[in-house]
């Protein structure tokens, strides 16, 4: 199908250096069909590529056609108005969420310094003007060299020697069999099955102090879910209390209002069981007392004096 033929020939001359680096060769008259143009102005546009210094091979003959000279180093990034818009968007919506700062600003700089003039000015404006109703994420950078080294041993079923240090700034050598990465809440994880425990686990990958990809291969699990182990996990991270609540509810209104990594949720004769577990009882109470779903505690017992003192307190302020 034809391309929609460009307005200006300077955009023409682009489309068609876009082209032959899409393609290793292409014939005159499918190049002249995809610009819309005939075949003399594609010699033509190509002698203009020539004294721009992109060197474009001209092969005469029946066969014949264009093509960039072997060996030739593009250009590495030609973008349109709309793409590097999308691009500066992105990356700020990314350092909200929290993905590394460091890389975040430079490619944001670098990306900003090429833009012309007219369109700097514009994407300024809209990164002076623009608020987000997320509240920024202490973002926890890894190593970008751990986060590719990771990658790219999941995606070949390669086992990693990897360095990990805990959050007690103690260091362990373990060997590793990367299901997954999973960026979640600012934080960049890993999970997979850990040959010195022998279970699968999740690390933080702020935290690997160097990853190497060993020889040996392995075959993950059919049912394995990176995404439901790692929530899952936060889920039960250990805390002051365990926390046991009867919600009166059914078990899709329960999930719509409490997300996986706080929780754990089952269904129940008479509801929803979440089982959880929190620092503070008072936070606790205050919490329940937000989802609006009638409960009933089961444990920890000091619970229920929490309740009490939130009921009381909220029954003070409606008689103010």
């Amino acid at each position: 199908m034809p391309h929609p033929a460009p307005s200006h020939p300077t955009t023409r001359v682009l489309a068609m250096l876009e082209l032959l680096q899409a393609n290793p060769r292409m014939g005159g008259a499918e190049l002249a069909r995809r610009l819309g143009v005939d075949e003399r102005t594609v010699r033509r546009y190509a002698a203009r590529l020539d004294d721009l210094g992109v060197p474009v091979v001209a092969e005469r003959g029946r066969y014949g056609g264009y093509r960039l000279m072997p060996g030739y180093k593009l250009p590495p990034l030609m973008l349109t108005d709309d793409e590097a818009t999308a691009v500066v968007l992105g990356l700020l919506a990314g350092r909200r969420l929290g993905l590394p700062g460091q890389a975040t600003e430079s490619a944001l700089a670098k990306v900003q310094r090429v833009l012309p003039s007219v369109l700097r000015d514009r994407v300024q404006a809209l990164r002076d003007t623009l608020g987000f109703t997320l509240a920024a994420r202490d973002s926890a950078a890894p190593d970008t060299g751990a986060v590719l080294t990771l990658a790219a041993a999941a995606r070949q079923r390669r086992r990693v020697r990897m360095r990990y240090r805990s959050w007690q700034g103690a260091e362990t050598e373990r060997d590793l069999d990367p299901y997954g990465l999973v960026f979640h809440s600012g934080r960049w994880y890993v999970t997979g099955h850990d040959h010195r425990s022998g279970e699968i686990r999740t690390f933080r990958v702020d935290r690997v102090a160097a990853a190497e990809p060993g020889t040996a291969r392995f075959e993950p699990p059919d049912d394995v879910d990176p995404v439901q182990h790692v929530t899952l996990s936060l889920a039960r991270v250990p805390y002051a209390h365990e926390v046991e609540v009867l919600l009166e509810t059914d078990l899709a209104e329960a999930r719509r209002r409490i997300p996986a990594t706080t929780a754990t949720l089952a269904e129940a004769a008479g509801g929803v069981v979440m089982t959880t577990r929190a620092e503070r009882l008072d936070g606790m109470a205050r919490m329940l007392a937000g989802l609006g779903f009638p409960f009933v505690i089961r444990r920890p017992d000091e619970l229920r004096d929490h309740v009490r003192e939130l009921a009381q307190a909220l029954q003070e302020q409606a008689g103010r």
